[in-house]
């Protein structure tokens, strides 16, 4: 019989397989405090379990862990980890440092099967799915090889959180919990490129997690020209999925715009994000697109960007430029593309 990666256990079903296994139910804290707050990579390490547990523990599980093959600093401060999974295939972590919080950003999926025309990662194809372990082992590797302190986690990397659900979900459930690495929820924010019934299954999770929609023009048109995605879920209702989110989940959401010179960066563009981020009480996070060799788009210049967050500001808007990490080692938004050589 196969062995299965342990880490792919939501603490439920953890304590599920060690009541199957005969053990008091205590046992299951236990090991998931070895997994997770400590950071074991075998059993035997588990120094207050009994031999028999560890002894079963090992005829049918494993420990999964990541590989790492590079690891990237930037000038200002972003530090990208290229890991290597057990299949071959490479996937992409970023962590960037302010002054007050450490934020982890992790990738989901080999690829990205939605092709929006300005992301790195989308066209290089879709491969295959992150299994929750694989996403969580990213965050661990981090705090206990690296020692960096994570306050924020966003599930902005390569791929879209959503059309993996199942995995991202469990992977939340194990980030959120006391028992394993105990980060709020409100810590943690997903980011989608508007799959509406990943929207909605997320608003019932029953967390405040934090909901990041990437919406980059305000005309379906435009939209569906950046965006695939648009042509099956339109702009209105991305919009009507967003209230009802808000209204179960309690939380407010941001919207992500990157800004692209020529295509989405007018006065009339301006207008027109404002009048949706005022009906959904949203904060607009605007970042500066950063170009990409392969790709046939330009950032607008400084001048262009400062108009554009002037004429939001002048709609009553609360708008905030996201200053791009990590550009040297191409850790900015819209340039994981994995290394998928060998």
């Amino acid at each position: 019989m196969n062995k299965q990666d342990i880490k792919n256990l939501t603490p439920k079903e953890l304590e599920k397989l060690i009541i199957d296994m005969s053990q008091p139910v205590y046992r299951a804290k236990q090991v998931f405090s070895w997994l997770y707050k400590k950071g074991a990579e075998n059993f035997s390490a588990m120094s207050n379990l009994p031999d028999g547990l560890i002894k079963k523990l090992n005829e049918s599980y494993y420990i999964g862990a990541l590989k790492l093959d590079k690891h990237l600093k930037s000038k200002e401060g972003a530090e990208k980890f290229i890991f290597k999974l057990s299949d071959g295939n490479f996937i992409e972590s970023v962590f960037i440092e302010s002054k007050y919080r450490g934020t982890i950003c992790i990738s989901t999926q080999v690829g990205c099967k939605f092709g929006c025309c300005f992301c790195a990662s989308g066209s290089m194809g879709f491969i295959r799915n992150l299994t929750a372990s694989e996403i969580v082992s990213q965050f661990l590797f981090l705090r206990h090889k690296y020692l960096l302190k994570i306050t924020n986690c966003v599930f902005m990397g390569m791929g879209e959180p959503l059309d993996n659900y199942y995995n991202t979900e469990k992977a939340i459930r194990i980030i959120n919990d006391p028992k394993g690495i105990g980060l709020g929820a409100r810590k943690i924010t997903v980011s989608t490129c508007g799959i509406i019934p990943g929207i909605e299954r997320l608003a019932r999770l029953g967390l405040q997690v934090n909901l990041s929609i990437s919406l980059h023009a305000t005309s379906d048109r435009l939209r569906s020209e950046l965006m695939p995605i648009n042509k099956i879920y339109s702009i209105k209702k991305l919009i009507n999925a967003c209230h009802k989110y808000i209204e179960q989940s309690k939380r407010l959401i941001t919207i992500e715009y990157i800004l692209i010179k020529d295509k989405n960066d007018s006065p009339k563009d301006a207008d027109a994000l404002a009048l949706v981020a005022q009906d959904l009480r949203a904060k607009v996070n605007l970042i500066a697109y950063s170009e990409i060799p392969s790709l046939k788009f330009k950032a607008p210049s400084p001048e262009s960007i400062e108009l554009f967050i002037k004429r939001l500001e002048s709609k009553g808007m609360e708008a905030t430029l996201r200053r791009s990490k990590g550009k040297d080692i191409q850790a900015a938004c819209g340039m994981l593309a994995g290394k998928i050589e060998n």
